[in-house]
């Protein structure tokens, strides 16, 4: 398949604060030729290029036996209040687990590409329970071996989620406030758009980058400037 082909993306997380405008970005997307959504209820929309398949993150693996697709992405994550709360358990069972699971779905319905979100300073030996599980997270990615894997490491992800206690709203509005004084080697803590997270999400599609990549900040304002690649143009046979 060649990196202009329509491609059949399988998504999940699509009802999340930054999933629901993934599906926007990639049912706005003309190499897309399909999206199929992965969810524990109904999205509740309509659209043509959309499936909506109904199932149980602890089941994921045999209630998708037999799809197929070209491209993943993954939006999956603790609610809010869990990462706040320190809640390991949760997060381990969700970010690590449940996206883990879709990985290897993805790797099995025939996906090239993998596209996840993380966060900047991710790492398995970090003190914070949440970066610990990110690392691990980042590490047992590597080791599916998908011919592309995108990993987005936002530091923080500015808009307004219907779940958020005082102290991540008193962040959410004093950062963008913060972000013209982080540069040079702290320009990767920005916080950045929700929007900006989705168009660099299908950003990565259209890089048609291979093998395992990372994205901070800059990064990520890169991805999501990409626009569609058009397929080249046939040059008419010589006589």
């Amino acid at each position: 398949m060649a990196d202009t082909d329509p491609v059949v993306a399988l998504f999940a997380g699509a009802s999340g604060f930054v999933g629901a405008r993934v599906l926007d970005a990639l049912l706005d997307a003309p190499e897309v030729a399909r999206v199929l959504a992965v969810t524990r209820r109904q999205l509740g929309r309509e659209h043509p290029r959309l499936a909506n398949r109904i199932v149980q993150f602890d089941h994921l693996e045999r209630q998708l036996a037999g799809v197929k697709c070209q491209v993943a992405f993954c939006c999956l994550g603790a609610r809010l209040e869990e990462r706040d709360a320190a809640e390991e358990d949760a997060i381990r069972r969700v970010d690590l687990g449940y996206t883990l699971a879709f990985a290897r779905v993805a790797k099995a319905a025939g996906a090239a590409r993998f596209v996840v979100i993380s966060a900047l300073g991710a790492d398995a030996a970090a003190k914070s329970g949440y970066l610990r599980v990110k690392g691990e997270l980042e590490r047992t990615l590597a080791g599916l071996r998908f011919g592309a894997l995108d990993i987005l490491q936002p530091a923080m992800v500015l808009g307004w989620p219907r779940e958020m206690r005082a102290p991540e709203l008193l962040k959410r509005a004093v950062m963008p406030l913060a972000n013209p004084f982080l540069v040079g080697a702290r320009e990767p803590q920005r916080g950045i758009p929700a929007a900006t997270v989705a168009a660099a999400m299908l950003g990565t599609l259209r890089s048609g980058r291979r093998g395992e990549q990372r994205y901070t900040h800059a990064g990520m304002c890169a991805l999501a400037q990409l626009r569609p690649r058009k397929p080249a143009a046939l040059v008419p046979a010589t006589q």
